[in-house]
């Protein structure tokens, strides 16, 4: 019997107002769209993203932002800000990764997640997707709508379905019987002009449509009549694409005001430490190479670089590495210098199953049996319950930052 497949659709709600919204509480329970200059109603370009407030006023992504203003001349007209979508963004991939390395990017604001392999750490598939859905949340003050299903397709449509902040789970067994009633527009790939050609021979329903003879619909439709005809009947073998192999993994974290405050500056080298470490062993993978980035006043950017005998994805060795990297550079040109952002990454990566150097002795299988307790721990309880003590601040009126 195969094994049962978990996708994730994690879709994010009116991603570029939802941000706007929560950087500026003004704007909060109002009508905003982002998007071109509305230009008193004269604009000539499109709308990017409208808030849920602006929807009740018929405003649409991509619609002429002429119409949008027509439609509410009170709302708020934005500029796309990408460069702050795409911040926002990146965190949010983060977030994922911690989740799953089987991840297929959908667009700045939606991603495919196959978490068959990593359900298990979370308790169950549907706790896994309440788990991404409150990360997402406190990291980042921003909701998802989340659906769970055994197949892409079915998992897109639940994501949609109960927007906004909605959660919507399709068993394997139940495939059938989520996909029956909907209407037809909801699958994935069916254009307005087939959807009214279908509604022109009675097929209303995704059900309708399940039914309908092969042939007529390749006498239509050609082979895409065939594919829909499938994707009805709940077949749907597409798997999740990844970006490819990763050939570097980094987390760096940019101080609230430049520091020169050496035991702040460690603690967190040790957090970034653990983080990048996390990502590695989810990824299945080892690093030879780690690379301390430090950033300073005026975005002076300096890189150092330290390649181990043999590959890890231990913090403590991370950290042992960058923190002899960042003393030289003290003992260089950093000496007393400010410092506005710190980062490690780890590169020269290689697969860390059935590595000859990783757990030769006895020492790196205790490590090996730690590092895997503390990830287990991770994954039920969040990534802050539990931490290395170097990457607690030693100040005791410091609070620990988010690395």
């Amino acid at each position: 019997m195969p094994e049962k497949r978990y996708i994730v659709h994690v879709d994010m709600d009116a991603f570029f107002a939802a941000i706007e919204q929560r950087d500026n509480p003004r704007y909060r329970s109002k009508p905003v769209v982002v998007g071109a200059d509305p230009g008193g109603g004269r604009g000539r370009g499109v709308v990017s993203t409208c808030s849920y407030e602006a929807r009740r006023f018929g405003i649409r992504s991509a619609m002429p932002i002429s119409e949008a203003y027509r439609r509410c001349p009170s709302a708020v007209f934005l500029p796309v800000n990408m460069e702050k979508y795409s911040a926002v963004s990146s965190q949010i991939y983060e977030i994922l990764y911690s989740f799953t390395p089987d991840i297929e990017p959908a667009g700045i604001d939606e991603a495919f997640l196959d978490i068959t392999g990593s359900w298990h750490l979370f308790g169950t598939p549907s706790n896994t997707c309440v788990l991404i859905k409150s990360r997402i949340r406190t990291m980042t003050g921003l909701t998802a709508s989340v659906g769970l299903a055994p197949t892409k397709m079915a998992a897109k449509i639940a994501s949609d379905l109960k927007k906004p902040d909605g959660f919507v789970e399709v068993p394997q067994e139940g495939l059938l019987d989520f996909l029956r009633p909907l209407e037809t527009r909801r699958l994935w790939g069916l254009g307005p002009k087939t959807a009214a050609a279908l509604a022109g021979i009675g097929v209303n329903t995704i059900g309708d449509l399940a039914g309908r003879d092969p042939a007529e619909m390749e006498r239509m439709f050609g082979a895409n009549g065939l594919h829909l005809l499938r994707l009805a009947n709940g077949i749907d073998d597409r798997g999740v694409v990844t970006e490819g192999e990763a050939k570097s993994i980094s987390n760096e974290h940019t101080f609230g005001t430049d520091t020169r405050d050496g035991a702040r500056l460690e603690s967190t080298m040790m957090r970034l430490s653990e983080k990048v470490s996390a990502r590695l062993r989810a990824g299945g993978l080892q690093c030879r190479t780690v690379t301390l980035k430090i950033r300073l006043k005026g975005f002076r950017t300096y890189t150092r670089s330290a390649t181990m005998r043999s590959a890890t994805n231990f913090a403590d060795i991370l950290y042992k590495e960058a923190k002899g990297l960042y003393n030289d550079f003290l003992r260089g040109a950093g000496f007393g210098v400010p410092i506005r952002l710190v980062g490690i990454k780890a590169h020269n990566l290689s697969s860390a199953a059935g590595s000859g150097d990783l757990f030769t002795g006895e020492g790196d299988r205790k490590m090996e049996r730690l590092y895997g307790a503390i990830d287990r721990i991770r994954g039920r309880f969040g990534e802050g319950c539990i931490c290395h003590a170097a990457g607690i601040p030693r100040k005791k009126h410091e609070k620990p930052e988010q690395a």
